[in-house]
């Protein structure tokens, strides 16, 4: 069984055709039409890292250590992974894209390709081993909030971007704002960067060549988009592809913390306690105001068309496997680290409040033996991505996981009660360290703050838009405790101490 995985970054789980919003993913609903998808994955934790490093170990954040942005996921912890058990089952293990296993913007050198201090030391042929993984092709960080980093960074997308010596010119596209004007959006514009120099377009290449290169013996290759996270910045044609007068809004957009938790408020409200100035600015929030519907409307414009060029690699990926004949053993996942607030109760990007468009995010598998066309609806977890794999791949498992197959309940002879999220969050973010674990079932969700004790729950049958705390009313009591157990029943297993800071993200 040959194995695709393709993930995208901060990818809501409704943003899909198939969900119903009005974002064009034609190739993600035919995938889903000729697969099974899971109606109510969850992310083991709400940032990049401490998902990435959950979905390769299988491990919660806790106990694998990445239990916040800006720690790095160990070797040894990387290397019992499922690329490293693949690796040497006799598969030809590749990586492409963004990885986020470890810091990129570091107090000091680590000795990581990601990290800023470390990447000079890594040659231009360098191309693994990384993680586990044999073969990789790296784009470090792949958010446009600067220019992509000059070579000797940046590694392997850097390294192409520059190459013909046309940077500074796609640089200078890149910076300017085709229009309309989108009326002070946070990070938003229409950018004059041509597709093809996308790197979006550059992972879909690589992964193309990856697979042609190795399709003869059995392979695996991870392909992972740096969108559709912030900045709202998609290329042309494919930020016209949704008029901003079209867009579904949020239902909720306004702020209401009167019966949140105290966190709510304070973190809105706090300061980032890093000290050094050169990363201080990268812990600047949006507005506090929320953004208006006008500006709204281009952000998510640009939020769909980012979705939709990742779509599009998704389908040249799929019409490669079927031209070179491997439909038939070959198996393909699309899911995503985490998802985006994307305006929810007027809020922008993600944070310690654990809603369900940053909680829920869309995972779909296609392939042999796997059901067209049926919808899981019972709570499955990106945790499981680890196990799932191996199971496809007939390799066992190099150590226990916390996560577990999908293949049961694929094949109806599984269920599931709870998926967990948890996240240590440091105080440098916004002056605030929280300890938060959280439990989503099909209906209901319950999120605690371990070291004071609140929390905040949400009926999702009666209240899908989660307005209405019911953390402290008597009539829920009953189910505020199923779900506090079902937080209590995690491994014992979590980490005695937090694991240092390397630097920021």
């Amino acid at each position: 069984m040959n194995i695709i995985f393709i993930t995208s970054d901060q990818h809501r789980g409704d943003c899909y055709g198939f969900e119903g919003r009005h974002v064009s993913t034609p190739h993600l609903d035919d995938m889903a039409r000729h697969g099974t998808r899971f109606a109510h994955c969850v992310t083991p934790s709400v940032v990049c890292q401490p998902a990435r490093a959950s979905i390769l170990t299988g491990l919660l954040p806790m106990t694998h250590g990445v239990s916040d942005n800006g720690i790095d996921l160990p070797a040894a912890m990387g290397e019992r992974g499922f690329a490293a058990a693949l690796s040497n089952a006799g598969y030809r293990t590749g990586f492409i894209g963004k990885a986020h296993f470890a810091s990129h913007l570091t107090f000091e050198p680590t000795g990581s390709p990601e990290c800023r201090h470390s990447q000079a030391s890594f040659g231009a042929d360098w191309n693994g081993p990384y993680m586990g993984f044999q073969h990789v092709e790296l784009i470090v960080e792949g958010h446009n909030n600067h220019p992509p980093f000059e070579p000797p960074a940046g590694q392997h997308y850097s390294r192409w971007y520059y190459g013909d010596g046309r940077g500074a010119e796609r640089n200078a596209l890149y910076s300017r704002d085709l229009g309309p004007s989108t009326g002070g959006a946070w990070e938003t514009h229409y950018s004059a960067l041509p597709v093809a120099w996308h790197n979006s377009t550059w992972i879909g290449d690589r992964t193309l060549e990856f697979i042609r290169r190795n399709h003869d013996r059995p392979f695996v290759v991870w392909a992972s988009f740096p969108d559709p996270h912030h900045p709202f910045d998609c290329p042309e044609p494919w930020s016209r592809l949704h008029a901003p007068s079209d867009i579904d809004l949020p239902r909720v957009r306004t702020r209401r913390l009167e019966d949140k938790p105290w966190w709510h408020r304070a973190y809105l409200e706090g300061v980032s306690t890093v000290g050094r100035e050169d990363l201080r600015s990268l812990r600047i929030r949006p507005a506090n105001e929320p953004p208006s519907d006008a500006q709204l409307r281009h952000i998510i414009a640009n939020y769909y068309g980012m979705i939709s060029l990742i779509d599009h690699q998704v389908g040249r990926i799929e019409a490669l496997v079927s031209e070179l004949g491997l439909a038939g053993d070959t198996l393909v996942v699309f899911t995503s680290d985490h998802g985006e607030w994307l305006g929810d109760h007027g809020l922008l990007q993600k944070g310690p409040m654990l809603y369900d468009g940053l909680m829920r995010v869309g995972m779909i598998a296609k392939g042999p033996g796997i059901p067209p066309g049926k919808i899981v609806a019972d709570p499955v977890s990106t945790l499981d991505v680890a196990a799932t794999l191996l199971d496809y791949g007939g390799v066992p498992a190099p150590a226990p996981m916390h996560g577990a197959t999908l293949r049961g309940l694929i094949e109806g002879r599984d269920r599931r009660e709870h998926a967990l999220c948890e996240w240590d969050l440091g105080a440098g973010r916004r002056g605030v360290p929280l300890q938060l674990r959280a439990v989503r079932t099909a209906t209901a969700k319950l999120t605690m703050e371990m070291g004071s004790g609140d929390g905040e729950m949400y009926d999702l049958q009666a209240d899908p838009q989660e307005t209405r705390n019911v953390f402290h009313e008597p009539g829920y009591a009953g189910l505020r405790a199923r779900l506090e157990a079902m937080l209590a029943a995690r491994p014992d297993d979590v980490y005695a101490s937090k694991p240092a800071y390397a630097g920021l993200a």
